[in-house]
């Protein structure tokens, strides 16, 4: 294997290291509960882009939303409900923000 077989590797192990600890570190903050509640109303990824897209305050950040939900998608079945709700509410509060002004013009397309 070469070295940068080696590289890529450990990078891969590092993220999902990374990612390990990130839910560790919320589920010992907010620890699943034993009884279910009532179900909040299902929807799939397509609706909430849509809907994301609809509510953004600028044609900038409706242009993120794609970006933001498919990065949330990708790495959703690994983490609680819970913790995917907490982003999807923080990529809400992102994209409806009046006074968000991206650093780069093609910050969009970097996400």
């Amino acid at each position: 294997m070469s070295d940068w077989q080696n590289f890529d590797n450990r990078a891969v192990i590092g993220r999902a290291l990374r990612l390990r600890r990130e839910i560790d570190d919320f589920q010992a903050k907010w620890p699943t509960p034993e009884l279910r509640d009532e179900s909040i109303p299902t929807f799939n990824w397509d609706q909430l882009e849509r809907q994301l897209v609809d509510l953004s305050a600028t044609t900038q950040q409706a242009a993120m939303a794609r970006h933001l939900v498919s990065a949330t998608r990708k790495l959703a079945p690994f983490k609680p409900p819970e913790m995917v709700l907490r982003e999807i509410l923080c990529m809400t509060w992102v994209l409806l923000d009046e006074n968000f002004k991206p650093e780069a013009e093609g910050s969009a397309e970097m996400i």
